[in-house]
């Protein structure tokens, strides 16, 4: 059966943007994963939606698909399958259990019970290889976060083999992933992933799904107050920071963390930090105010321990 129009799959319009793309995938995603959508058709439906969108989300690949209306075949790891250079290789529903797992129940890569999977039908009964293969990749710290395809490159008996994987959004460092029989003899691959750092983002140590950033502001907007551009992962928005701001405070914007398969939202949290002027580029008339305002101002240092005289 041939497939579908990419952006019809998707539901946007052929000139749609990324964040666009980016926002029917998650709500599709959402709506449609197996682990929550118990139709029949809804691992077909959501394997339609991955493939597009990680066609859609990609510059280049988007590029070939608007002039040539296909992509080329890429050897390619999903939930419901492995393909490698010399074709489908096995991943059955104990794998599809691990997975979910490590990625979705905090754990930190240990594989579920045997007897059960996510959708809560018996696992296979396959006999595993005598032994696996095991393999770390990188993974960016936007694409963990994001969910996408991240190709990875194996030494495998010798011979260099690249193979395509799908990484699910909210992905955590030092999730394992199996990927059943892409060794030389059969051998399943245990990847581990590692997921690099971020110049502006991190992922908050409170919250499973929740992520920071450093605010830096000046004394005059957290004194008086101001409107503030701030980064998220989908693209900028304005926020009020409050007249008398302290350094150190969080700003909540809820929803605007990481999401991951089964629709849960966290948030981010803007962590403001007072950045004090530069002394040499001060003015005489700056810094004449600026110890006026010091002299007018009741020192924050309250308490016992503050006092002349304290001991311990």
């Amino acid at each position: 059966m041939a497939r579908r129009d990419y952006y019809e799959v998707l539901g946007v319009a052929r000139d749609a943007t990324d964040d666009q793309i980016r926002r029917a995938y998650r709500d599709l995603a959402r709506r449609l994963h197996p682990d929550v959508n118990k139709a029949p058709d809804a691992q077909a439906k959501f394997t339609e939606i991955q493939e597009a969108y990680d066609v859609l989300s990609d510059e280049k690949k988007r590029r070939l698909y608007d002039q040539t209306g296909r992509v080329g075949a890429q050897p390619h790891v999903s939930w419901s399958n492995v393909a490698g250079e010399h074709g489908d290789a096995d991943f059955d529903l104990e794998d599809l259990g691990s997975v979910f797992d490590a990625f979705f129940a905090g754990r930190s890569g240990r594989p579920g019970p045997r007897s059960a999977s996510p959708f809560g039908h018996r696992a296979s009964a396959k006999r595993r290889p005598a032994r696996v293969l095991e393999h770390e990749v990188l993974v960016p710290f936007i694409r963990a976060a994001m969910g996408g395809t991240h190709r990875v490159s194996l030494d495998v008996g010798g011979k260099k083999k690249s193979i395509e994987v799908t990484v699910p959004s909210a992905t955590r460092d030092g999730a394992r992933l199996r990927v059943r029989g892409v060794g030389p003899s059969g051998e399943d691959l245990i990847l581990t992933v590692r997921v690099g750092e971020h110049p502006v983002f991190r992922r908050c140590a409170s919250g499973d799904l929740d992520v920071e950033l450093d605010l830096p502001v000046t004394i005059a907007e957290a004194t008086v107050g101001a409107s503030i551009r701030i980064p998220t992962l989908e693209g900028l928005v304005d926020v009020r920071l409050p007249p008398g701001t302290a350094s150190g405070k969080r700003l909540r914007l809820r929803g605007r963390g990481l999401t991951d398969a089964k629709g849960r939202e966290g948030d981010l949290y803007a962590v403001v930090r007072i950045v004090p002027p530069a002394v040499d580029r001060l003015s005489d008339a700056e810094r004449s105010m600026l110890e006026q305002v010091s002299h007018n101002q009741d020192p924050p240092r309250e308490g016992e321990m503050w006092r002349e005289g304290w001991t311990p």
